[in-house]
């Protein structure tokens, strides 16, 4: 579903033509005139939940692209290059195109601007990042909003002028200051995709744990729309009694009982049948024969 909205014809990198709910160009587009909402999927039970509710974008792992593309045909998607997965350049560039032939159509990246580079100039639409880099946090002292002050904005404005300038048509936004995302998102020709840094976003991107409520610690910045949750503790809770019933039952020798048995046969029953299958074939072999005699010259 795409609540709608047309599709665009496109040919992807796997040589095979398709149709996208988005495109980079029309990601442009529609920069600073609507919001565009993004998730993530882990499972083909999330992708295609997220495809049934029209959300516009998908930010996934770039293992995962296969798996999500066969359940989110026309739905815009970013792969997220894993840091520790790709650690050198040529590993960024084989897993990078692996990726895009899969049916990606962005790659996003938090390694440094020779990464965004080195993807732009072969033609990939990149998205970077700028904020907080949760697996960096050892350096800034931990999980803390960034961007609080007017010269820390400054320097993440000055981070996606350099991201501009490698090639970048997007930037990842992780927890900022709502009011320095306003500012940048406006000077900026990147798309900007807000996870935790306000509503100016062009983009606004939740994941689909804490969307959905499966989360049962999600951080301030999420607003819960279901209780999955409860739901899977409820289910858990069901499995749990049904086995220990199923596991009660075969110590007692309560089950098997007699209503789930096979049972086998009378003498009287195997005797009927017997006969029966007997006349049966005696009438199929006289017919036959029969057939055959007619047919001798």
């Amino acid at each position: 579903m795409n609540n709608g909205e047309s599709t665009a014809r496109i040919y992807t990198y796997g040589g095979d033509y398709a149709e996208r709910n988005h495109t980079v160009a029309s990601l442009r587009a529609g920069k600073g005139s609507r919001k565009f909402s993004q998730a993530s999927a882990t499972s083909v039970e999330q992708a295609t939940a997220v495809a049934e509710a029209g959300i516009d974008l998908l930010s996934i792992t770039t293992q995962d692209v296969a798996m999500v593309r066969s359940a989110c045909p026309k739905t815009f998607i970013t792969a997220a290059l894993m840091l520790t997965d790709h650690p050198t350049d040529d590993d960024l560039l084989r897993n990078g195109f692996a990726a895009m032939e899969a049916g990606a159509d962005a790659l996003y990246t938090i390694r440094g601007l020779s990464a965004v580079e080195l993807l732009a100039e072969k033609g990939i639409p990149v998205m970077g990042h700028a904020g907080l880099v949760p697996r960096f946090s050892t350096w800034t002292g931990g999980l803390r909003a960034v961007g609080k002050t007017a010269d820390d904005a400054l320097g993440l404005l000055d981070d996606c002028r350099r991201l501009e300038d490698a090639g970048a048509f997007a930037v990842e936004m992780e927890v900022v200051a709502s009011e320095a995302l306003a500012e940048i998102t406006s000077r900026t020709s990147l798309l900007t995709s807000s996870i935790g840094a306000g509503p100016a976003g062009d983009i606004i991107f939740l994941f689909t744990e804490d969307i959905t409520g499966e989360n049962p610690n999600p951080p301030r910045h999420v607003r819960q729309y279901g209780q999955v949750r409860q739901t899977m503790d409820q289910v858990h809770r069901e499995s749990v009694d049904a086995l220990r019933a199923f596991h009660q039952d075969v110590v007692a020798s309560h089950f098997p009982a007699r209503t789930n048995l096979y049972q086998w046969q009378t003498e009287r029953q195997r005797s009927c049948d017997s006969n029966s299958t007997a006349r049966t074939n005696i009438k199929k072999w006289t017919a036959n024969d029969s057939k055959r005699k007619d047919s001798c010259p």
